[in-house]
């Protein structure tokens, strides 16, 4: 009976997709990154007793370039970060210099919120540095999605031992995404709220960062302005320039 059993289950045809899980995750990605963008922003650190709010200006180019301007607040006033290619660095005004970061800081938290400082810069890439599988369809929030798995290539440095990623299968948002650690315990959560349009692209507006260990945190991003497919000076991605940058 055990025989009959299994072979009845292999019988079973498994679901097919259009698209493959790989071939989802780099539509979503490339909408959110564009041959280049331009983007206005506020973060919000929240904890239990008090709040602080940051604004930002971000630019970039492809997966390559991209460099972030902390506007406010005047303590943190013109610091930048950049991206070029594998390479991180930090300008600190109060110093006068751009320092490169070695790839131990890019785990620490930036700037006192709940990112780190690899999640701002998205040094590792959900499309290059993981396989992906597509698990079932879910609706989150009215919105019917694809459920991905997604599990760091042996030769990856990333952080996580895995992703689970919610991705709307209209216009391919980032509705939710949970973060495992090696031991696959589920430790953060980020989820996407308040679809908006950006020119002819609907994206998510605001996102929430929320780690699950501490009770009341959570950091908050907010796009007031998202631009995309802009002309943008090759030498905002310099060192050299990095301090010129309003």
């Amino acid at each position: 009976m055990k025989k009959i059993f299994y072979l009845l289950i292999l019988l079973i045809p498994l679901k097919e997709y259009s698209q493959t899980a790989l071939q989802i995750i780099e539509k979503a990605d490339a909408k959110m990154r564009g041959a280049s963008s331009y983007s206005e922003m506020s973060i919000t650190i929240v904890r239990p007793k008090w709040q602080k709010t940051m604004t930002m200006k971000n630019w970039s180019q492809g997966n390559d370039y991209a460099v972030s301007l902390v506007i406010s607040p005047a303590k943190e006033k013109g610091s930048v970060f950049l991206k070029r290619k594998n390479e991180v660095w930090n300008y600190l005004p109060s110093l006068e210099r751009t320092i490169k970061l070695p790839p131990s800081m890019m785990t620490q938290s930036f700037m006192g919120t709940d990112l780190t400082n690899d999640d701002l810069v998205k040094q590792s890439s959900m499309v290059v540095d993981y396989t992906h599988k597509i698990l079932s369809e879910e609706e989150i929030r009215g919105f019917n999605c694809w459920k991905l798995e997604l599990i760091p290539n042996e030769e990856a440095t990333v952080v996580w031992g895995k992703l689970i990623v919610w991705i709307d299968k209209e216009d391919y948002m980032q509705l939710k995404v949970e973060f495992f650690d090696e031991d696959e315990e589920l430790v953060n959560l980020m989820e996407g709220y308040e679809a908006k349009m950006y020119g002819d692209k609907k994206l998510l507006s605001k996102i929430e960062f929320i780690p699950l260990e501490d009770e009341g945190h959570k950091t908050v991003i907010e796009y007031n302005v998202w631009e995309f497919d802009k002309d943008i000076p090759s030498n905002y991605f310099s060192t050299q320039y990095v301090s010129r940058l309003k």
